[in-house]
């Protein structure tokens, strides 16, 4: 049965440009609306992740990259919601969450560190085995350190993913498929072609259509474009 598999990052609910308050509720609901199998977030809200699934109605599975700066996931959303143009993600801290239609059956959820001392921001790879798909991960790299990052993030899937198991790859990688030798490692290691901009969808070990971003009108609240990013997604079988 096709999978239908979206990636997004929420710029921790703000709308493009940046305003007081923020709307990651709204962008949830959107980009969940229309019952996906899997959703990948990235730039989550630490404070958020236990909600995201009464809002989306689906599975959620989420993993903390940078704890919350002052150790309380509620003081740093408090503080925030002062200006969320401003504030962004100083003291929510962030994660990265997997969401997965409740008729697939997760098997396995695991995160591991892609990001090396000297490298800014903790960053983490986290994965979930879909019974009848395979394996699905999910990261954000640094944008001064995308090219090792993201290839760290291929080992941690290769070292999870059994023999013949299709992989899928998500997230946002902060790196052009023009850019370095990273997109042409991982086509070595069997990987899908990628998208033109940094969000990506690649599968490996199975057939899947071309990754699609959404046009501008279709992440509009109004006159209010949400998140700094464009939603991409592709089928898969």
């Amino acid at each position: 049965m096709p999978l239908l598999v979206r990636t997004w990052n929420l710029f921790h609910g703000n709308a493009d440009p940046p305003e007081r308050r923020a709307y990651l509720e709204q962008m949830v609901r959107l980009v969940t609306g229309d019952a996906p199998d899997v959703v990948c977030l990235q730039e989550v809200p630490v404070w958020a992740l236990a909600r995201l699934g009464r809002w989306s109605g689906m599975a959620a599975f989420g993993a903390v990259a940078a704890r919350p700066r002052l150790g309380s996931a509620t003081v740093g959303r408090v503080l925030t919601e002062l200006h969320h143009g401003w504030l962004r993600s100083a003291v929510t801290g962030q994660a990265n969450a997997i969401l997965v239609d409740r008729r697939h059956r997760v098997t396995g959820a695991w995160a591991e560190p892609i990001s090396r001392r000297r490298e800014g921001e903790r960053r983490v790879c986290q994965a979930v085995r879909l019974r009848e798909t395979g394996l699905v991960a999910n990261f954000h790299a640094s944008s001064a350190h995308a090219a090792p990052q993201v290839l760290r993030a291929a080992a941690v899937v290769d070292g999870l993913a059994g023999p013949g198991e299709p992989v899928l790859l998500c997230g946002d990688f902060n790196l052009r498929s023009a850019d370095g030798s990273g997109y042409a490692e991982l086509r070595a290691r069997g990987f899908s072609e990628p998208a033109p901009g940094i969000d990506q969808i690649l599968v490996r070990g199975a057939p899947a259509s071309e990754p699609v971003a959404w046009p501008d009108a279709r992440r509009r609240a109004g006159s209010r474009r949400l998140s700094d990013h464009a939603p991409v997604e592709l089928t898969v079988g």
